[in-house]
């Protein structure tokens, strides 16, 4: 088959007008790197070959898209892309996005986990089920919060989180399951929790 023309479409998208096939449209990047032409002879394999470099290109470019507004996890950047382009170039486009240095899992699992447990000072439990929801390895997850699981830093960070978001509600005994269930879904165990607790004067017998 032969290209009776290639021309400018719109903005970097250039047309091929190919001799008995529909229009293609890719890339300005793909028209240079395969030195396309009016009057050029390709075959079928060829024209294929082009069409899917333009879209791994196209897979590229949402990838980068996608990581200067935020980290994304090597996991999660491939399930962003595959709702859209094949899973092999996904997987492509993925592991060279690593290569570059865009995505990392330990520098991220290692961000994620100072956001969790410092500032949204979250338990384990809950901050395990959020880096795997992620998309983060179970090795790497362990290694991230390492860090954070010494027990006396576990209560401190407890006992902040409750004196400054639930001490309020520790008025009677409704408030105190309140603050306990809250605290469950935090992520902390109830062995730390009542231990916190067990710092303030929660006799409600009124003996």
């Amino acid at each position: 088959m032969r290209i009776l023309s290639v021309s400018q479409y719109k903005g970097t998208t250039w047309q091929l007008e190919i001799e008995g096939r529909p229009n293609v449209y890719i890339g300005e990047q793909t028209v240079e790197k395969y030195s396309l032409r009016s009057g050029l002879e390709l075959p079928p394999a060829a024209l294929e070959e082009i069409e899917s470099s333009d879209l791994e290109r196209k897979a590229r470019q949402r990838a980068l898209h996608l990581l200067t507004a935020r980290d994304y996890s090597f996991v999660e950047l491939y399930n962003k892309l595959e709702k859209n382009y094949p899973k092999e170039m996904c997987l492509s486009v993925c592991h060279r996005m690593a290569e570059l240095g865009f995505i990392n899992d330990n520098v991220y699992a290692e961000k994620l986990a100072r956001q969790l447990f410092e500032i949204k000072r979250v338990g384990k439990m809950k901050a395990v089920q959020e880096m795997k929801r992620r998309g983060l390895p179970r090795s790497v997850i362990e290694a991230a919060i390492e860090p954070y699981l010494d027990d006396e830093d576990v209560l401190s960070r407890l006992e902040e989180l409750v004196e400054k978001k639930y001490e309020r509600y520790l008025v009677d005994e409704k408030g105190v399951r309140r603050v306990k269930n809250a605290l469950a879904r935090a992520g902390y165990s109830y062995d730390s929790i009542n231990k916190v607790l067990d710092l303030y004067d929660l006799d409600f017998s009124g003996g």
